[in-house]
């Protein structure tokens, strides 16, 4: 990191240290800081998941770890669309009620086919992203606000399409959209690798292509990125359309799983994206953030929730409890690390 990135004083050659060690023991704080911000999750759940094998008989059987992962897909492809919007400094609270709202329209839509079944949630909850972008983008709105005030529109909606939750769309066995949710591929869920997928191809785009670039750009300094020419507002509404495509392809996902469109589904989910978007090592500052740290993030979560369900003597509620203390000492060490860094 330059000094003018973190913008302290430039310093000249006669002011530093004459040693060699010293700079070289910057350097390799340095290193050592970054490394834990990207991969302490990492470390954490390799540790709860051998602890959780050795203790419990039935947590590394195979059915186990196929049913953790197959759940888990549904909120990790959730969290890839938070991950662009957090990075850009944004946030999105719609994407709950727009998973719920994509289960629904693939269920209904699912009496028209396999293909309107899957094409209706993208185009609606992507059209919903959309203008959650351009609110954010060109009226410089809030996104704590316009995303609020899309979560509760979206849920509107879901409400009055099954008649205040009394109808629920059934997904018929056979179709195209069944296989996707209900069947398997070398042992694993269909969602696992359709997520898989999708995370690589989000790992390319951040790392890989100019649009990544501008991405990073605007969530580190956006005032900086369009004086460097960074198209600041088309960046800020593509990511939003991106979350919203994204939360209605998992909930059509999801409802090919559970072969229905559920209604109560979604309450929260906003939440657990962006923790485990924050416990991945993505800055809610914006700026900085990792792909894979997201899909971590998402697996710690979920290895906690399957500990403790089969423990058994503690009530599912110690989940958030758990998850909660795990993201305030994310974020603290994130602020500490950040600051540590700045200053070497």
């Amino acid at each position: 990191m330059t000094a003018t990135e973190t913008g302290t004083p430039v310093t000249t050659a006669s002011n530093e240290p004459t040693g060699g060690s010293e700079p070289a023991g910057y350097a390799r704080s340095e290193r050592l800081s970054a490394l834990g911000q990207q991969h302490g999750a990492l470390a954490v759940l390799v540790i709860v998941f051998l602890a959780a094998s050795f203790g419990l008989d039935s947590f590394a059987t195979g059915d186990n770890i196929a049913n953790m992962a197959t759940s888990s897909a549904f909120l990790a492809v959730v969290a890839l669309g938070m991950t662009f919007v957090i990075i850009t400094g944004g946030i999105d609270l719609s994407v709950g009620s727009l998973f719920a709202l994509g289960g629904v329209l693939a269920a209904w839509g699912a009496r028209h086919g396999s293909l309107i079944a899957l094409l209706l949630p993208l185009v609606v909850c992507g059209a919903i992203g959309l203008v959650n972008g351009l609110l954010v983008a060109r009226s410089r709105l809030a996104p704590f606000i316009v995303t609020l005030a899309a979560m509760l529109g979206a849920r509107g909606l879901l409400l009055a399409l099954t008649d205040e939750g009394a109808d629920t769309y059934l997904i018929g066995k056979g179709s195209l959209l069944a296989e996707l949710g209900q069947g398997t591929t070398l042992g694993l869920g269909n969602p696992v690798w359709i997520m898989l997928a999708l995370f690589v191809a989000g790992a390319v785009v951040l790392r890989r292509t100019r649009f990544g670039q501008h991405v990073y750009a605007v969530g580190g300094n956006e005032d900086a990125a369009a004086l460097m020419g960074a198209p600041v507002a088309r960046t800020k509404i593509i990511v939003y359309s991106l979350s919203g495509v994204l939360a209605g392809l998992a909930g059509a996902l999801n409802a090919a799983w559970l072969a229905s469109g559920v209604t109560i589904l979604g309450n929260g989910m906003e939440l657990d994206a962006i923790s485990a978007v924050v416990i991945g090592g993505t800055l809610l500052t914006g700026g900085l953030g990792y792909i894979s740290g997201s899909l971590v993030g998402v697996l710690l979560l979920k290895v906690i929730q399957n500990v403790i369900n089969q423990i058994g003597s503690l009530d599912s509620s110690y989940q958030q409890v758990v998850s909660g203390a795990f993201l305030a000492v994310v974020v603290i060490a994130q602020t500490w690390l950040g600051r540590r860094r700045q200053l070497m």
